[in-house]
């Protein structure tokens, strides 16, 4: 069994398909008004955008503490070059710039409330 879709909450769909087709992989399948908007990364995982106004709610959606969505890298060099793209957009916002964390190296950032990091995989030397 894969998980072949999430649905994250988002006020503003279209800067955050924006982000997702830009910096992380991401094409667009439809943007519905601005409202909902599906997008795929080709390795046959879907992600829902769905706008906060379809809940019948005005303010930023929030999220659980330190949940967050994670895209592994290959390596380091990967990591500052999405984070150096990364830098220059006004709807991000850093946590910190890439460092050590943990057993791998990468970063945290923020999208409205949406906590999302860029590291390298900690389970990389694991795969066969």
């Amino acid at each position: 069994m894969n998980l072949n879709h999430i649905n994250i909450v988002v006020q503003d769909v279209d800067k955050a398909v924006n982000l997702f087709t830009k910096h992380l992989g991401f094409s667009l399948i439809v943007n519905r008004n601005s409202k909902m908007a599906v997008l795929e990364n080709g390795n046959n995982f879907v992600l829902v955008i769905w706008g906060q106004e379809l809940n019948h709610k005005e303010n930023t959606p929030e999220y659980p503490e330190n949940f967050h969505i994670g895209f592994y890298q290959k390596d380091e060099q990967e990591v500052w070059d999405i984070y150096e793209k990364l830098k220059p957009e006004a709807d991000v916002l850093f946590e910190n710039e890439p460092k050590k964390i943990r057993n791998t190296f990468g970063f945290y950032f923020f999208f409205e409330k949406l906590m999302i990091e860029i590291s390298v995989s900690p389970f990389k030397d694991n795969i066969a």
